[in-house]
């Protein structure tokens, strides 16, 4: 199953037309991205270094959720919504990307590791908010964590590069296969 063709639909409409070939918006909507994913992994680093013990030791780990939370949760929510008219803006060459397939599957993997979190090691808060090293689950959380955010950023920024676009063959059959090109046999 390919979502190419949904992708080659949404690349037809207006707003991703409008989108894509806009000189103010779509600059805007990429420097918001990354400036809410500034503001996002800024905070979820400092909150997965507690996680690992090696920063804000003296700070009971409640607080550190409690103070730098909103601020996650915001660049978060902001970084989604742009992220998701960015790819809106170029649907088919975004989804033919292996970076944006590893970006995806980077964010899931990051989805899951937190809710494993949150409805596991997090619930026992109170028995290890105050120890400057928490439980060895919670430190391997916070090390998918960064990991994982690395990957994401990395493989997103890759997106704008064109190494491996479908347009641009002929290229190796293990790349096309990855990126889900539709080749024409000569």
């Amino acid at each position: 199953m390919t979502l190419l063709p949904f992708c080659e639909w949404l690349a037809g409409t207006r707003g991703s037309i409008a989108l894509h070939q806009s000189i103010l918006i779509y600059p805007l909507l990429e420097t918001t991205h990354v400036l809410t994913l500034c503001v996002f992994l800024g905070t979820a680093v400092m909150l997965d270094l507690r996680l690992l013990g090696l920063t804000l030791v003296r700070v009971p780990m409640s607080e550190v959720k409690r103070r730098l939370g909103p601020w996650m949760v915001a660049g978060f929510v902001v970084m989604i919504i742009t992220g998701i008219s960015l790819f809106y803006a170029i649907p088919v060459r975004t989804y033919q990307s292996i970076f944006f397939r590893i970006k995806v599957a980077a964010l899931v993997l990051a989805g899951l590791n937190a809710f494993v979190f949150h409805s596991t090691i997090d619930r026992r808060l109170a028995g290890w908010d105050r120890d400057p090293v928490p439980p060895r689950a919670a430190r391997r959380a916070g090390a998918r964590s960064l990991v994982l955010w690395a990957i994401i950023v990395v493989a997103g920024r890759m997106i704008a590069y064109n190494w491996f676009d479908c347009t641009r063959q002929p290229q190796w059959a293990i790349v096309n296969t990855l990126a889900g090109c539709v080749v024409e046999p000569r």
